[in-house]
């Protein structure tokens, strides 16, 4: 079996998710607002927790379409509550539909969000070359520019520390140890 950031091998979901998509490289619109979304709610909870929920996620929340989140009114605000499939915070439901909404007024301005946010790394994912877990850093600069302007488009659960688990999900930086396997395939990728 090939060597593995050792956060993955705490469960199934956990190996698959870091075996195919954390720190890939990804521009797709509608899954860059899924993991906005997913970010947020994992906020004081364990990212496995939401990853054992996110297929419940993906049916609660439209597939993450944001033209149809941010439509959500007072009754489907009270019908994710009591959906137990979701972490039921109100603030964290509450957030995915003003996200929603503003991810698709940054859409406009920018003609896309992945235009947008690709913009704190320019464009470029960031390679680092961490020896071991402990070491990766909590947030960055680029994670503290990102929220800030973030916060000012009018997005919530969006601080610098999940900003940076976001540019990790969707591959904005390789923070996969040197001695993982996919450290060298995520490095290899990005080359022209």
């Amino acid at each position: 079996m090939p060597n593995k950031c050792a956060w993955a091998l705490g469960s199934t979901n956990e190996e698959h998710y870091h075996d195919t998509e954390w720190g890939v490289p990804l521009h797709d619109e509608q899954m860059l607002f899924e993991f906005l979304v997913l970010e947020g709610a994992q906020a004081g909870l364990s990212w496995r927790t939401i990853l054992d929920k996110r297929e419940a996620y993906r049916t609660a929340f439209d597939h993450f379409d944001p033209n149809k989140v941010a439509a959500y009114d007072q009754a489907k605000l009270t019908e994710l509550l009591q959906n137990p499939g979701i972490v039921r915070n109100r603030l964290k439901i509450q957030s995915a539909v003003l996200n929603a909404q503003a991810f698709l007024r940054v859409q406009q301005a920018f003609g896309g969000f992945d235009t947008y946010i690709w913009r704190f790394v320019d464009g470029e994912p960031r390679q680092n070359h961490w020896l071991q877990h402990s070491q990766l850093p909590a947030y960055t600069p680029e994670s503290e520019s990102m929220s800030k302007d973030l916060q000012k488009r009018g997005f919530k659960f969006i601080g610098k520390t999940i900003c940076y688990a976001y540019m990790q999900a969707v591959g904005m930086v390789n923070d996969h140890t040197v001695d993982c396997f996919r450290h060298s395939q995520l490095s290899r990728a990005t080359l022209p």
